[in-house]
């Protein structure tokens, strides 16, 4: 089905138009022209997919795309020449230098939660860096899938860009073929699967999944600052956020106090069944899924759903332990169980006992909690004494560890995960010593001795 898409696509990547600077400028120009022009049909595509509002759809997805546009536009030069580097000793009288050449054809896999950021960013990256690209949107998201595909297959041939329609039997048709690069967002589970594909042709991946990402709340922390920003960051996208807050830690001694601040935070916030900032559950099946992990009992804020509007009310639940469902697997929803500790060494070891995180996040004022938290802790990226925020910098690495992914992007990131770093010396042909070239004497061993 998708063969002859990825053999033209070889067959144009082998014509060197897409290294030159001027194509691959030109391509970015007429992609951010494309969004710009469809924008009310963007916007219109992923609220009919799950009721997000046009504020939050530019704010954390079109935004990001078209920022990501603007600095590979600015950086591209840059990015795309030749990097000197040093030469060591041995090897004098030479230059060395390394070179950023594109891959080939990749194929970038998105995720349904943030559908067009996390199919057309890597989209981006991937045409920056030179490459022909074929994307598979997330079918979960079926309109805003449907509509990039339209708009992408008419604005640009197919041997260069292709958006692929379709579920779970088209993604594992496509991922039979050879690709030079696979980029994927989604689950650790279907991750393993795209992984295991790639094995068979030795082809790279960079995988962005997901985890349990803690907040951690110290009795030194600003209750008020800490309420405001978690609330914000945990029921955004109504939770359906990979590097949303999943649990709360917080100090036993301030627990009833800085659950109080939670609850008007959530109440200020009016995440009311018909608000347009608060998005609805993706689907029947994620609904089902959560609520089956809300226990009545444990209930300190929120709890009602509507199955017909697929709304969960933004739910705190305390007295949770590590054995309760809701602390098995990733939430994924706008479920923010909290947990206690009494000292914060406590803390940082009930985080080291779990599997490394995509985020984590520290609220505190004191520089030796910083300094732990940063030193002992292994995730991908995160906050102190804020959340989600590190993925707006440009100039950080976004990305997992271990379990919640391989590989990272945003930025020079970007660029450099869908580029080969090609490395050359070029040596003079005069001036060279004899001392690497047969019949080797004890004269030429010292002198290597002392050389290497």
């Amino acid at each position: 089905m998708f063969e002859q898409i990825i053999l033209k696509q070889r067959e144009f990547f082998r014509t060197h138009k897409t290294k030159d600077l001027g194509f691959r400028q030109h391509k970015l120009e007429q992609l951010k022209k494309l969004i710009q022009k469809n924008d009310e049909l963007l916007y219109e595509a992923i609220a009919k997919d799950f009721g997000k509002s046009r504020f939050d759809t530019y704010t954390t997805e079109i935004s990001f795309v078209l920022k990501d546009i603007d600095y590979y536009l600015k950086n591209l030069k840059r990015f795309a020449g030749p990097r000197t580097a040093g030469t060591n000793l041995v090897n004098q009288i030479a230059t060395s230098k390394i070179y950023s050449e594109p891959l080939g054809n990749v194929l970038v896999i998105g995720a349904w939660n943030y559908p067009y950021q996390l199919s057309l960013s890597p989209m981006v990256a991937a045409i920056a860096a030179g490459n022909t690209c074929i994307v598979k949107p997330s079918e979960i998201a079926a309109n805003t899938m449907s509509l990039m595909a339209r708009l992408i297959n008419e604005e640009f041939p197919e041997e260069y860009l292709f958006v692929a329609e379709g579920g779970v039997e088209e993604t594992t048709e496509i991922l039979r073929h050879k690709f030079d690069k696979i980029f994927f967002t989604g689950s650790t589970r279907v991750g393993k699967i795209v992984y295991e594909a790639a094995a068979k042709h030795l082809t790279p991946v960079t995988l962005e999944l997901g985890g349990k990402s803690p907040a951690i709340v110290t009795a030194s922390a600003d209750f008020d600052v800490a309420a405001k920003r978690i609330v914000w960051g945990k029921f955004l996208n109504a939770g359906q956020t990979c590097v949303a807050p999943d649990y709360i830690l917080v100090d036993e001694k301030v627990k009833d106090k800085f659950l109080e601040y939670l609850r008007n935070y959530i109440s200020e916030f009016k995440y009311f069944p018909d608000a347009a900032h608060y998005t609805r559950i993706i689907n029947r099946r994620n609904f089902d899924r959560l609520t089956a992990m809300i226990e009545a009992e444990k209930i300190y804020h929120g709890g009602a759903t509507d199955a017909e509007n697929l709304y969960i009310e933004p739910t705190v639940l305390t007295n949770i332990s590590w054995n309760d469902r809701v602390m098995q697997e990733e939430i994924f929803g706008p479920l923010l169980p909290v947990l206690t500790f009494k000292y914060y060494r406590e803390a940082i070891n009930m985080v080291l006992e779990q599997e490394k995180p995509l985020a984590a996040y520290l609220f505190s004022s004191q520089k030796d909690e910083k300094k732990l938290f940063t030193s002992l802790l292994s995730f991908g990226g995160g906050c102190i004494n804020d959340v989600i925020m590190h993925l707006s910098n440009d100039n950080l690495p976004f990305g997992g560890v271990g379990n919640s992914g391989i590989g990272y992007y945003h930025g020079k990131y970007g660029f450099d995960t869908f580029s080969h770093l090609k490395a050359v010396m070029d040596r003079a042909t005069w001036g060279e010593p004899n001392l690497k070239y047969p019949p080797y004497t004890e004269d030429k061993w010292k002198w290597i001795n002392r050389l290497m």
